[in-house]
């Protein structure tokens, strides 16, 4: 497969990385985003950063002239409340920003329970040490332990940022625990259910982003084209190191189509 992308029907985005970097949109984001309206691709936003909301990322992509709308954005958090919600999890406690508690909260789910069944952790943006020290306590009284990624960092211009995956190594240390599950990419089902929506193959589908351990992963368990961009934090380097199948790198989403 090359850049031209022959035969791909829909293409799913990483953001962060992959479409803007922090703040900062990608030079040629916009216009490849215009090609694939022009040769009737669908694309698809997809994000493991829990911190934001549907509105926040559609507030954000409007922002920066991008005219997205609510379903063609895929959280982390869709993912963690299908999981919630095939467990029969209503009661947790959160750590995580206010725009994710609110989403947590419009599907039913009490996030400041004082017996949760479950302490959930996302990218929390407004940590604060009340926030750790109650999670702590409810880890240490046998309370396991869900998040909405896997993400070690959040990337930016000034470089990495710390992420759940931080997070998670803060709460091992400190108590002990891991977490019983990790939602959001790779796992296959964040894009799974909206490709048979679609009635498409996995072939006829591409996954692109800048992370070789959630978003090629991810692609490589859904079966789909995997393309690595190099806009964001992975090197040409972590590719030959990496265990993940690449189907194309590249320098960013300019050089596609």
């Amino acid at each position: 497969m090359d850049s031209h992308l022959t035969g791909i029907k829909a293409i799913f985005l990483d953001l962060d990385g992959t479409i803007y970097l922090g703040e900062k949109l990608i030079n040629g984001a916009l216009e490849f985003l215009e090609r694939c309206t022009q040769k009737e691709i669908q694309y698809f936003f997809l994000s493991n950063n829990s911190s934001r909301s549907v509105d926040g990322y559609l507030s954000k992509l409007h922002n920066l002239g991008i005219p997205a709308v609510k379903n063609e954005i895929l959280l982390s958090t869709h993912d963690l409340l299908f999981w919630l919600s095939d467990n029969e999890v209503s009661e947790t406690y959160l750590v995580g920003t206010e725009e994710m508690r609110k989403m947590l909260e419009d599907s039913g789910i009490n996030t400041r329970s004082e017996k949760p069944q479950y302490v959930v952790l996302g990218y929390d943006t407004e940590i604060n040490y009340e926030k750790l020290t109650k999670s702590t306590i409810h880890l240490h009284n046998g309370v396991p332990l869900v998040a909405s990624h896997p993400d070690i960092v959040c990337p930016s211009s000034d470089g990495g940022l710390p992420d759940v995956g931080a997070y998670l190594s803060l709460f091992e240390a400190t108590c002990g625990v891991k977490a019983s599950q990790v939602c959001g990419k790779p796992n296959a089902g964040m894009i799974n259910h909206k490709i048979e929506e679609l009635g498409l193959q996995p072939s006829e589908c591409a996954m692109v982003g800048d992370r070789l351990y959630t978003d090629i992963e991810m692609a490589n368990r859904v079966g789909c084209l995997s393309i690595l961009v190099l806009s964001g934090e992975s090197t040409k380097n972590d590719v030959d190191k990496a265990p993940q199948e690449v189907n194309l790198v590249v320098n960013s989403v300019a050089n596609l189509l």
